[in-house]
């Protein structure tokens, strides 16, 4: 039977909030990397302390709830669970405005990943029952955007919000008492919550697709275990992709939270100023990115590449080898320079990525099929990625102005290893696609 997508007009619109709701959640999540100079000051902490707030007090219950949140994706109403997360990461994020204390920015920071947790696998299925299989890497890749979007609105709403504040006195609240200019970055950035839950409401939930189906001709029904089963009959593809985006993630994640600390360490810019060029640079060539690899995906399926989406992700990879010398420059201009192919192909592979994974996994399995694959990027990825780069940093150079050559020795790491998993899965992903021929 023919598959029953939705208009592209309805598409389009739940497309497009969802990705405002993306913009919204890096924004809040992001915004911590351009404070990390003031909170580590008043709270008197490391750098490896901070890489723990900026890595695995999100990323810990982000990774672990996405699977039984992934789980409830498959079966339950998507845009309910999405909205309820965005109200929840919103409050969070404004209760990491009225920490006072690293342990209770901690428990805050948790609870925005608690929240955040509820988008990606939520969001990632209605896409893939919105839009046929040839236009879904496009989708996803536009949706992926909200990286990027939300990260340089981060930065530049960040620059700005400090640039007008920083030099202000601390600013009293009913209730919450005296709140210094990072706390009030965190209040402001948390404010348009309520409007995006509202706004997730209004999307239409669509018609599954691709379901297996029973003997009777109806859709079966999937347990979580059968998931894994599934999973580990094609360890190789599955295997394959979520290592190597994984280790990317390292790169990526290290690089996002560490590249701004390294420019006003190395330069000794303003965090307003950094925030500002910055946050141009990701906005412009990080959206770019997110939509140049879906169009190199394209451009080989064209060509007859079957396994186009699995190979883009090692091209990119491949690509990011030699820009391991981006923290090298001599002056903050060039770094500039250089970060902009960074970010770009940093933004490149991952919804490329997610396509591919999508387009091989059966639709009662998706949601946690993604859950599963957004578990273990933000686990080494998100979880690792600050506190990889801090590493080198404290304990292996042993001096905060080295921070520019731990984020060298990490692409240098990684960029490899992906390259390298991702060739050797080529060949699994082409086997496993042709199954996909049964589904109804």
């Amino acid at each position: 039977m023919k598959p029953d997508f939705p208009r592209p007009a309805v598409a389009n619109y739940a497309l497009g909030v969802l990705l405002a709701a993306y913009i919204l959640s890096f924004i809040d999540r992001q915004i911590l990397s351009l404070l990390v100079e003031p909170i580590r000051r008043d709270l008197d902490i490391t750098d490896f302390q901070m890489s723990l707030l900026q890595g695995l007090a999100f990323g810990l219950f982000y990774a672990i709830l996405g699977i039984p949140i992934g789980r409830l994706a498959d079966t339950k109403n998507r845009k309910i669970i999405i909205a309820v997360g965005v109200f929840f990461w919103s409050i969070m994020t404004a209760a990491c405005g009225l920490a006072r204390t690293y342990g209770i920015l901690f428990l805050a920071r948790m609870g925005v990943g608690v929240g955040e947790a509820t988008l990606s696998p939520s969001a990632y299925s209605i896409l893939s029952d919105s839009y046929p299989p040839n236009r879904l890497a496009r989708a996803n890749s536009i949706f992926t955007m909200g990286i990027t979007l939300g990260s340089g609105i981060a930065y530049i709403l960040g620059g700005t919000v400090l640039g007008l504040i920083s030099d202000a006195d601390p600013v009293s609240i009913p209730v919450a008492g005296e709140l210094k200019p990072w706390q009030l970055a965190f209040m402001i950035v948390a404010a348009p919550g309520l409007l995006m839950t509202l706004l997730v409401m209004s999307i239409r939930e669509p018609k599954r697709q691709g379901l297996i189906k029973s003997a009777e001709g109806t859709a079966a029904e999937v347990s979580t275990r059968d998931v894994l089963t599934y999973m580990k009959a094609r360890w190789r593809i599955y295997g394959s992709i979520f290592s190597s985006v994984a280790v990317l993630g390292i790169l990526g994640y290290g690089f996002l939270n560490w590249y701004p600390t390294f420019m006003i360490r190395t330069y000794g810019m303003e965090a307003s100023e950094v925030g500002l060029h910055f946050g141009a640079v990701y906005l412009i060539f990080g959206t770019a990115g997110a939509f140049g690899g879906a169009l190199l995906s394209e451009f080989l399926s064209k060509r007859g590449y079957e396994d186009a989406n699995p190979r883009s992700l090692m091209i990119v990879a491949m690509a990011l080898i030699p820009m391991a010398v981006g923290t090298l420059m001599p002056t903050p201009h060039l770094a500039l320079i250089a970060a902009a192919p960074t970010v770009f192909l940093l933004n490149a592979f991952f919804g490329v990525s997610v396509a591919a994974v999508q387009v091989i996994t059966p639709n009662q399995m998706r949601a946690v099929m993604m859950a599963i694959f957004l578990f273990l990027n933000t686990l080494v990825g998100l979880g690792f990625g600050a506190s990889f780069v801090a590493f080198f940093t404290d304990f292996v150079f042993g001096d905060d102005m080295a921070l520019r050559y731990s984020i060298a020795v990490t692409a240098l790491i990684t960029c490899p290893f992906s390259t390298t998993v991702a060739w050797l899965g080529l060949k699994h992903y082409r086997k496993t696609l042709a199954e996909t021929n049964s589904w109804s």
